[in-house]
């Protein structure tokens, strides 16, 4: 019984010291790249990207932590877009799973963006995405075909701020 509570003991002594790992964030490029840290019995690997609270942190600009952000929003909006299309929920039921659902999985450490153009697009294009699921397809007036709902249309209807804008709304309030 003994031996065995000492392998556990070693096991999670393994565990716990042979898995640590840091890593150094300054404006200098080659600050703390590839170093090994050795001390007594353990040793601390250097990474390039660390994960820390759902966000990675890396050397690269924030596009890969945007990226990663919208890959989980559509994960999340692939998960209940039978619900968004559903004609058994009403339109306010639908806008407040996006509220509650995909914007803060979406917008998640949104205070510390700075976004390019391009970012702002990608937010653009899956708020409308979700949207145009949530108001469904339009019937047009003079020839009677469906289709989907304009830019404008959208905007119009979901009176509510967009991603973009409550992306900034949040770092402003962040920043005092």
């Amino acid at each position: 019984m003994q031996e065995r509570r000492g392998g556990d003991e070693s096991r999670l002594k393994n565990f716990v010291f042979g898995c640590c790992r840091y890593m150094v964030m300054s404006r200098d490029q080659n600050a703390g790249r590839s170093h090994s840290i050795k001390t007594d019995n353990s040793s601390f690997e250097g990474v390039e990207a660390f994960k820390y609270l759902g966000t990675t942190l890396n050397h690269n600009s924030i596009q890969e932590e945007i990226k990663t952000r919208l890959r989980s929003g559509n994960v999340c909006y692939h998960s209940v877009q039978n619900l968004l299309s559903s004609s058994l929920l009403s339109i306010n039921v639908k806008i407040n799973i996006h509220r509650t659902i995909f914007l803060p999985v979406v917008l998640y450490g949104c205070e510390t963006w700075s976004l390019t153009l391009r970012e702002e697009s990608r937010l653009w294009v899956f708020e409308n995405r979700v949207l145009r699921r949530i108001f469904g397809p339009k019937r047009d007036e003079v020839t009677g075909e469906w289709r989907k709902l304009h830019n404008e249309v959208l905007n119009n209807l979901y009176a509510s701020l967009n991603n973009v804008r409550v992306k900034k709304w949040r770092r402003m309030r962040w920043a005092g």
